[in-house]
C-alpha cells in the first residue's frame, strides 16, 4: 500500500518562504516519479512541480524560479520549497506519485498532468495574505 503524508504548510505572508514535505511509504520503484500540486477554491487542481528519480525537474511557468522541488531518496521524501510567496499561491497542496506503468512515459520530462499520478496525498494548506 503506497502511502504520502504532505506536512508544512502554514500561514504566511506575502514574499515569505515555506518548505513542504512529503513522506512516502509502499513507493520505492526504481524510476520513480513524483510530484507536487495544488488547489484553490473554486478552482481545478493544477500541477505545480514534478521530480524524476534522476532528478529531472519541471515546473508550472507561475512558479518558475519561485519553487524547488527536490528528494531525498534515503528518506522517502520530496520537498517544495515555496520562495517570494505571493496570495496567489495560497491553496491547498498535494502531493502525488506516478503510477508505475507511465515511469517511461514521464521520464526525462515529469509530467505535471494529473492523469499519470495513480497516488495522493491529503494535502496541507498554504495561506498567504498580503
Amino acid at each position: 500500500v503506497v502511502e504520502l503524508v504532505e506536512s508544512g504548510g502554514t500561514s504566511v505572508q506575502s514574499g515569505g518562504s515555506l518548505r513542504l514535505s512529503c513522506i512516502s511509504s509502499g513507493y520505492t520503484y526504481r524510476g520513480h516519479a513524483m510530484g507536487w500540486f495544488r488547489q484553490a477554491p473554486g478552482k481545478e487542481r493544477e500541477g505545480v512541480a514534478a521530480i524524476d528519480s534522476d532528478d529531472n525537474t519541471n515546473y508550472a511557468d507561475s512558479v518558475q524560479g519561485r519553487f524547488t522541488i527536490s528528494q531525498d531518496n534515503a528518506k522517502n521524501t520530496v520537498y517544495l520549497q515555496m520562495n517570494s510567496l505571493k496570495p496567489e499561491d495560497t491553496a491547498m497542496y498535494y502531493c502525488a506519485a506516478v503510477a508505475p506503468r507511465y515511469f517511461m512515459a514521464v521520464r526525462r520530462t515529469p509530467s505535471l498532468s494529473e492523469d499519470v499520478y495513480a497516488y495522493w496525498g491529503q494535502g496541507t494548506q498554504v495561506t498567504v495574505s498580503s
